[in-house]
């Protein structure tokens, strides 16, 4: 299995408020076999889209801070319907508020396998 097989089919939300990283990151998503769904890069619009169009992706990639605002509450959301998402971040893990902790995060600069292996269906 190459790289990135395990999305192969999936369809990956991109929360990014960097044109930069998002960008890259949906490079690499769609190299990967993903269909990407965005990039979003403002928490109003995030959470929106999201409610609006739960049916559109199966998982998500969200960028902590989003123009200053936490994304808590996008990945609320999904959690709760049990869509899995990873956070990304430029900063270490103490930069997630500790009822976060718990959940995937991969940091910036990532590192496309882990981000891969993270998103699959049946990780942990």
């Amino acid at each position: 299995m190459g790289q990135g097989t395990e999305l192969r089919g999936r369809r990956i939300l991109v929360v990014e408020d960097d044109f930069s990283v998002a960008q890259a990151l949906c490079g690499l998503i769609e190299e990967a076999g993903a269909k990407v769904v965005g990039p979003i890069g403002w928490f109003d619009q995030a959470l929106t889209y999201v409610k609006a169009n739960q049916d559109e992706f199966d998982g998500a990639v969200l960028d902590v801070d989003l123009h200053g605002e936490k994304s808590y509450a996008i990945a609320d959301w999904l959690a709760e319907r049990g869509v899995r998402f990873v956070f990304t971040t430029g900063y270490g893990a103490d930069a997630l508020d500790p009822a976060y902790a718990g959940y995937p995060r991969c940091e910036k600069p990532f590192d496309p396998r882990l981000l891969f292996k993270t998103l699959a269906p049946g990780a942990v």
